[in-house]
């Protein structure tokens, strides 16, 4: 059993490449005699005479300008002109970091060495002012980018606004609890007030006025400024206005002594309703009322 199933995984992977190749030749990929068995890999070709010949051929051929190739060694410092050098160092190939630090200074020392004698061709190495460049990128590629930032910024200056909003509402709420404070304040200290007031402990009524108070202006007077004058308020000017000033009046309706005994202007009909009867005459053709008036309209049909 065991060499039966042997046999048929070998004659399995031997009909594989077999449907392949014959697939390939009914294609016309593959030709006869066109297909050669290479036994192991070739050996890598490194012609350095035929490559020094290219070489020296561009170079005799074409001028430094078109060519643009710079060879320099590694130098151990190359911050400036000044300091090129031409000694080489030796660099760990596995030291990723120095490998890396290498390649900046030898690139370096390039540009340092290339840079004049651009200048000295009257080469410029800058892009000027008005120089335009065509995007790699197409037109719908720079639409979703403008649409993307586009939105991005408007969503920063959404949540902007959102933090004015916060903020002032929070400045809002310390107002009104700054207002509310005080006026509780007031209420408790006016109620103070009235209490000692009606305990006979104070005879001062000023907290009556509010901040028209002596005592109020006072503690508003700031630096350089003068004391208002003591006086009524504007609201007391304008009831004094209307109403006068108060106080004690003429008398004019009170009792005197000769006001008490002088019985002259005394009528003891009408003090002992006598004139009553001569009122009902008078009412006697009064107009009745509407519901009346109705019923005897009622009466007369």
């Amino acid at each position: 059993m065991e060499e039966d199933l042997l046999s048929s995984s070998e004659s399995e992977d031997s009909n594989i490449p077999d449907r392949e190749l014959q697939e390939a030749l009914s294609k016309g990929s593959l030709k006869p005699g066109l297909n050669v068995v290479l036994e192991g890999r070739p050996k890598p070709v490194n012609n350095v005479d035929g490559l020094k010949q290219c070489l020296s051929e561009f170079r005799s051929h074409l001028a430094w300008v078109e060519r643009l190739d710079v060879t320099s060694h590694l130098t151990v410092n190359t911050t400036n002109a000044a300091s090129h050098t031409s000694e080489k160092e030796t660099v760990d190939p596995e030291d990723e970091f120095k490998r890396e630090m290498s390649f900046y200074h030898q690139a370096q020392s390039s540009v340092l060495e290339a840079l004049p004698r651009l200048y000295q061709l009257k080469v410029p190495t800058r892009r000027p002012d008005d120089y335009f460049a065509e995007m790699a990128k197409s037109d719908q590629q720079m639409q979703k980018i403008r649409q993307k930032l586009k939105s991005k910024q408007e969503a920063m200056e959404k949540s902007e606004r959102a933090k004015q909003l916060r903020a002032l509402r929070k400045y809002g709420k310390k107002v009104q609890t700054e207002v509310l404070q005080k006026r509780q304040k007031e209420k408790s200290t006016m109620l103070n007030a009235i209490k000692k007031y009606q305990k006979g402990l104070s005879d001062k009524l000023e907290f009556l006025e509010g901040e028209n108070s002596p005592a109020v202006q006072v503690k508003k007077k700031g630096t350089g400024g003068q004391l208002k004058k003591k006086g009524p308020s504007a609201k007391r000017q304008y009831k004094n206005q209307k109403f006068g000033f108060g106080g004690k009046k003429k008398g004019s309706k009170w009792n005197t002594r000769e006001s008490h005994n002088d019985v002259s202007s005394f009528r003891a009909g009408v003090a002992h309703s006598k004139g009553a009867g001569k009122a009902r005459k008078k009412n006697a053709n009064k107009r009745p009322g509407k519901r009346m008036r109705q019923k005897m309209k009622n009466r007369s049909r």
